[in-house]
Formats: C-alpha cells, structure tokens, sequence
C-alpha cells in the first residue's frame, strides 16, 4: 500500500512539474509587434520639448523599448525608463507643460512602468502591461498637443479679480 502511495505521489508531481515549464513559457512571451506607434507631436510642441533635456532622455528610452523583441531586452529598457522617468519628475517641467494635467499623466505612465516590471519579474505576459505603460506615454503626447492647441487662457478664466 506504502509503495502504491509513494508512486502516486512521485508520478503526480512529476506530471505538474513538466506541465508548469510549458505554462510559463507560454505566459513570458513578449509580442512586440502589438506595441502602438508613438503619437506625432506638433511643431510647436515639438520645438519645445526639443529643450527639455529629461523629456528627451526618456523619449530616447522609449525608441529603444520599441527596438526590444524579447523579455531580456524589454527588462532592461523597463529598467531605463524607470530611472529616465525619475529624473523627470524630479527636474524642472517647461513653462506650459508645468502643470497638473501632465504631471498626473506622468504618474500614471510611472505605475504602469512599474506593471510592466512586475509582470517581467513575476513571468507573465508582458505584451499587455506593455501595450498599456505604451497607450499612457502616448496620452501624455496627447495631452502636450492640447495644451498648446486650446486658445482658452486658463489664467484669465481663474483669475477672479476683475
């Protein structure tokens, strides 16, 4: 009876251990070819941020993250970009992207920054976090073009003396 028991347990964990390898694999796959282009920016905004050197930093980590095919590759960028990103927050924003609708974008870039990087360490898909952190970075682009496309004076429209 002992050895029928002792066989069984051998046997059903060696069924979980060569199906688990397969399970893993088949979650760290990273698809690069599903990552979103990078918005275009307008002139104006673009001449802009030509001078905003830690914006440049991590734009530059971005093209890099796009040139990644494999979760090596995307760690490390991931890696990058956290640090890029950092720098960023911590530096001096240009007068007309000093404000909270960037900065908030930028936190949310940062927690999905973080998400790609937990998926990398945990083994699981990155393809989708990394589509996402992607989509945020693009919102911020987004976001740089509008502020400079509205014609509303936001100054002129708090200011409550006459």
């Amino acid at each position: 009876m002992r050895v029928i028991l002792a066989l069984l347990v051998v046997f059903g964990c060696n069924e979980k251990s060569d199906s688990n390898p397969d399970t893993q694999e088949e979650l760290q796959t990273f698809d690069y070819q599903k990552l979103p282009k990078k918005l275009e920016l307008s002139s104006e905004v673009a001449s802009i941020l030509n001078e905003w050197e830690e914006f440049q930093a991590l734009n530059g980590s971005i093209d890099v993250l796009y040139k990644s095919t494999n979760n090596e590759d995307l760690s490390l960028a991931i890696d990058d970009l956290l640090e890029k990103e950092k720098k960023l927050s911590d530096g001096e924003y240009p007068e007309p992207f000093d404000s909270f609708q960037i900065k908030s974008r930028q936190r949310v870039f940062r927690t999905l920054l973080l998400k790609v990087k937990a998926s990398i360490l945990n083994k699981s898909d990155t393809t989708e976090p990394t589509v996402e952190m992607l989509q945020a970075y693009n919102i911020i682009r987004q976001q740089f073009n509008s502020i400079l496309s509205s014609q509303l004076d936001t100054k002129l429209i708090l200011d409550e003396n006459p």
